[in-house]
This record gives structure tokens, C-alpha cells and sequence, in this order.
């Protein structure tokens, strides 16, 4: 039972977050290496491990006010359910696991792990009570997951990616505090300190500019002269459809009663947007990988002649 209760601790949930740190493997043109999908996954892995440490952490930390919030109050320590000295425990050996894969993979990935780790710890303990930065902090380790996966492989990442993961991140992580407040009501300074320094107004209009910040972020990413010399070809930009689909019915869904706080939990829910994110993924591998593919399959053609 205590096992089930510190993997609930450790959030899996949230860990398709760290999906970012094979970014690099797939825009790096790697995918057909084993070699660097191996790493790839372990990266990934890696960071799976140090986020679920940290989660307890936070959990930790955060357990008196996470008692008056109606959903996080049911976390297994805000609960009581699971002993801090159990949970710690079970952090310090998730840690201690994510810094043996982090050795594995090299100096500059375990540089790159530390980083995120120290960043999160700052966030717990501190960032999170200043307003915008707390937002900032959280996209801040969405650039890092990126860089960790392009070190881990040995790809360089474009500036241009790390600006989209940055914005975008910023995008979510402001609609998210908008769900908080209205969620929150009159009680959400005590459920997390930083909802008194917002307003509803703030966010929306911040949310508007980020989406279309993201959107243009992303079309300049696209027909960057070093996405196209590496790709051959500028059709990524053509992948826009999608991303400025899934941010409009991102906002639809938002605007809905009842909406999650999760960004998550609202993308895998509706299924126009998990198509939407599918679609993405697929074009892109196809733009990305459609030569290569090509070749393959002649080859075999020409193997079975």
C-alpha cells in the first residue's frame, strides 16, 4: 500500500511533461538511430525520476495549504495517508536513481539534470510566491527538459525550438493560474499564495498575446534557414494548421464550466485536441523522416526484385 501511495506522491500522471526532452531526438533527425533513441529514453527516464523526487518535495512543503484546496487535499501526504519520513525516503532513492542514469548519459546531461533540479527547488521553496516569475520558473524547465534531451543525443537545439517550448510552456502555465483563481474564488491566496497578485483580466489578456506569440514562434522556427538546411525543405511550416487549431481549442475548452486546472488532463480528454496533437506529430515525422523512409522502402523494393 505504502509503495502505491509514494508512486501516487511521485504525479506519473504529470510526466508526459517530460515527452519535451525528445524533441531534440525527433527534430534532431535521430529517431532512426537506436543508439540515440537508447539515450533518448533514458534521458527521458531520467527526468521522470527527478520530477517525481521533487514532486514529493513540493508535496511536502506545500501540505498545510494543499489541506484547503478540495482537489489537493487528497494527495497521499496532504492527506496523511503517506508518512513525510516514507515519502522523503522514497525521493531521496528517486533521486539518487536519476543521478546514476544522469552519469550515464555524461557531464553535460547531469550539468543540465542538476539545473532543473536546483531550478524546481528554488520554485518550491521561494519562485512560486513572486508573481509572474513563479510562470516563468515552470517554462524555464520546459526549456531545460529540451536541452537534456539534445545533450543526451548529441544534437545541438535550435534557439528557435527552445523559444517555442518557452513560450509555449508560459501559454499553459498562465492559462493554468487563470483556472486556479476562478476555481479558487475568494479562497485562492490561501490555497497558493501568488493567485492574490493576479486578476482574471491579467491572464486573459496575457494568455491572448502568449497564443499568439507561440503561433508566430513556431512559423519562424519552421522557415528558420537552419530548419530548412537541415530538413531539405521549409513544409514544416505547413504543421501550423495544427498548432494554431489545438490553441484555439485549447481556449474553447478553457472557457467551458468546470474546466481543469491540468492542461494535461484537458488535452487526452477532448479528443478534437488529442487528434489535433496526433495529427502534429505525424505530419512533422512525415516532413522530417519522408526521405529516408522513402529510401528504405526502395531499397527493399530493389532487394526483392
Amino acid at each position: 500500500m505504502m509503495i502505491v501511495l509514494l508512486v501516487r506522491a511521485m504525479r506519473p500522471r504529470q510526466w508526459v511533461k517530460n515527452a519535451f526532452v525528445l524533441a531534440p531526438l525527433v527534430f534532431g533527425r535521430r529517431l532512426t538511430d537506436p543508439a540515440a533513441v537508447a539515450d533518448g529514453l533514458l534521458a527521458m527516464a531520467a527526468f521522470c525520476l527527478l520530477a517525481g523526487a521533487l514532486y514529493i518535495v513540493n508535496d511536502w512543503i506545500d501540505a498545510p495549504r494543499d489541506r484547503l484546496h478540495p482537489q489537493k487535499r487528497r494527495r497521499p501526504i496532504a492527506s496523511g495517508a503517506l508518512p513525510v519520513p516514507t515519502a522523503l525516503a522514497g525521493a531521496a532513492a528517486a533521486a539518487l536513481l536519476a543521478l546514476g542514469i544522469s552519469f550515464r548519459l555524461g557531464a553535460e546531461f547531469l550539468l543540465v539534470a542538476g539545473a532543473y533540479a536546483g531550478l524546481t527547488l528554488l520554485y518550491s521553496m521561494f519562485l512560486k510566491t513572486v508573481v509572474i516569475v513563479d510562470v516563468m520558473a515552470i517554462a524555464a524547465g520546459f526549456v531545460l527538459r529540451v536541452l537534456g534531451g539534445a545533450v543526451a543525443i548529441g544534437v545541438e537545439a535550435s534557439h528557435w525550438l527552445l523559444i517555442c517550448a518557452f513560450v509555449l510552456a508560459l501559454f499553459l502555465g498562465f492559462a493554468k493560474r487563470r483556472q486556479e483563481l476562478l476555481q479558487a474564488n475568494d479562497g485562492a491566496p490561501a490555497q497558493r499564495q501568488v493567485l492574490g497578485e493576479y486578476s482574471v483580466g491579467l491572464l486573459e489578456q496575457i494568455k491572448l498575446v502568449l497564443m499568439g506569440t507561440a503561433v508566430v514562434c513556431y512559423m519562424f522556427y519552421a522557415v528558420a534557414p537552419e530548419t530548412v538546411a537541415r530538413f531539405g525543405t521549409d513544409k514544416l511550416l505547413y504543421g501550423t494548421v495544427f498548432v494554431f487549431y489545438g490553441l484555439m481549442r485549447y481556449l474553447l475548452l478553457l472557457g467551458r464550466p468546470g474546466a481543469g486546472e491540468n492542461p494535461g488532463d484537458v488535452v487526452f480528454r477532448d479528443r478534437p485536441l488529442t487528434v489535433a496533437v496526433a495529427g502534429w506529430v505525424l505530419y512533422n515525422t512525415a516532413v522530417i523522416y519522408g526521405g529516408a523512409m522513402r529510401e528504405l522502402l526502395r531499397n527493399w523494393w530493389e532487394s526483392l526484385r
